[in-house]
């Protein structure tokens, strides 16, 4: 798992890493800028004409760093600087550093566009993570003159102005691409900075490993490796009981396609048995669509009205497409006081929030709620970081895990734990994706994962099955039939 760490946590980092090692503060900030031009010589060609903005902090002497490497690799290179209260030691000796032959340019209180007319990217190294506040005047104006530039934005460890561990009420650099410092911070995973941080990537510093394993974070990011270690693997004598006894109820009229859609993903995730649950007019559809699917029909031709549990189910799914009639709130409310923890999503959630019945939600359970869904649940919220305590707060109070969709899905635990999915992308926000992972994360239910293991590898699955999809089949052409058709292929990656 990739940490997660806060903005002092990371000042601590660089701390432990000068005493550990030991190194000197300026020679960790050379290694930090040889990473970055390392990643900025691979990505940009040579023909660019660069400019550095600098401030006079720690963040301005990585760019006064990196200007000098970049020239040594023969790039046109213009340093700017942007006089702050103090300079940093740091920064004093990088600037000495600076050959004579990189032209280096103060800037004047009021900014024109022209300074930067005939460069083609700009580099910003104003300020990194210790920024807080907000902009004073002559600051604002350079970054607005910045961002209306017609140029590539590149920024040093993080976008200027940019708070990484709370909201950021005023301007900021917007990159179009941010090579952040040995580990991602948690802004880059909040949706209201996409436009702020762009795409971003990590480059290794080399902190210390000592302090990024012993210090404590709720914020992960999972990696591949981690989410392999978490599967089970089959055994020669294993049969279709030992991989459990799924249950799904969904469907209404109109909406047998979601309970298809479910059972085709639960099947392709490998569950043992799985029964369907689906009013009596989706019978013949999903007997005919999924044929390796049990089919139990409900007494009501269009809506789900009952639903008893077979012997020996290992897990339930509800709310594909189930719609909330009356009849269907009684159903879903006597399922819930069966106390059986579940997976929960669509209607199920509708009902659980217009009916108010978070109580009856079972301990143990997995809520798959879309933004929308999630403020019916939790309550509206002001910013992201707002939006990830009352996540956090949810999951506690109901002793479930819940699963906030979306880029960088939030997978928040009942001790406060949140993870941030790293697979997926845009095609998938197409009609049925939430169908399909309803279905994934009930197959791996029944199969006896714990509720967080189901969580991390269900969702990392379904995204990285939609990223194998999408490379054939383009973001806009993307449906949620594909992403079942590479499921296979996502395991085979993941095993």
């Amino acid at each position: 798992m990739i940490k997660v760490f806060t903005s002092e946590q990371f000042r601590a980092w660089d701390t432990a890493t000068i005493q550990q090692e030991p190194i000197a503060s300026i020679d960790l900030m050379e290694r930090a800028c040889r990473a970055f031009t390392d990643w900025f010589i691979q990505n940009f060609t040579a023909h660019h004409k660069i400019a550095i903005v600098c401030g006079t902090g720690n963040n301005g002497g990585d760019g006064m760093g990196i200007a000098r490497m970049l020239k040594e690799h023969g790039l046109f290179v213009k340093v700017f600087i942007h006089p702050g209260k103090k300079e940093t030691l740091d920064y004093r000796i990088n600037h000495q550093r600076l050959p004579a032959n990189i032209p280096v340019t103060p800037l004047p209180e009021v900014i024109e566009p022209a300074l930067f007319e005939k460069c083609s990217i700009v580099i910003d190294a104003l300020w990194g993570t210790g920024f807080r506040g907000s902009l004073d005047s002559r600051s604002h104006q350079l970054i607005s003159v910045l961002n209306s530039l017609p140029v590539i934005r590149v920024a040093v460890d993080v976008p200027s102005g940019l708070i990484t561990d709370e909201p950021t009420p005023g301007l900021t650099f917007l990159a179009d691409y941010t090579a952040t410092f040995q580990s991602p911070k948690l802004a880059f995973v909040l949706p209201e900075n996409e436009s702020r941080v762009g795409q971003w990537t990590v480059v290794d510093i080399g902190l210390s490993q000592v302090y990024q394993n012993e210090t404590i974070t709720p914020y992960f990011i999972p990696t591949i490796k981690a989410i392999r270690k978490l599967i089970h693997p089959r055994k020669k004598f294993d049969h279709k009981g030992t991989f459990g006894h799924a249950l799904i109820v969904s469907g209404s009229t109109g909406k047998t396609g979601a309970a298809v859609l479910s059972a085709l993903a639960c099947l392709r995730t490998g569950v043992g048995l799985l029964t369907v649950h689906t009013p009596g007019s989706g019978r013949v559809i999903l007997q005919t669509a999924v044929p390796e699917a049990m089919v139990q029909s409900d007494k009501n031709p269009d809506a789900i009205t009952s639903a008893s549990v077979p012997t020996r189910v290992s897990a339930i799914g509800i709310g594909p497409g189930i719609g909330i009639s009356p009849e269907t709130v009684v159903a879903v409310t006597e399922l819930l006081k069966s106390g059986q923890p579940m997976v929960l999503d669509a209607d199920a959630l509708n009902i659980l929030s217009d009916q108010k019945l978070l109580h009856l939600v079972p301990p143990d359970s997995i809520l798959t709620p879309h933004p929308k869904e999630f403020e019916r649940l939790a309550g509206t919220w002001k910013n992201e970081y707002e939006r990830l305590i009352k996540l956090q707060t949810l999951a506690k109070h109901l002793q479930s895990v819940i699963i906030l969709k979306g880029a960088w899905s939030s997978i928040a635990n009942p001790n406060g734990e949140v993870y941030f999915n790293p697979t997926g992308n845009p095609g998938m926000a197409t009609a049925g994706s939430g169908d399909v992972l309803t279905g994934i994360l009930t197959a791996l239910r029944a199969q006896g994962y714990s509720a967080q293991e189901t969580a991390l590898i269900g969702v990392y699955l379904h995204g990285l099955a939609g990223d194998m999809a999408v490379r054939e089949k383009t973001p806009p052409g993307l449906i949620a039939r594909d992403l079942i058709d590479f499921l296979p292929m996502g395991w085979k990656r993941l095993l």
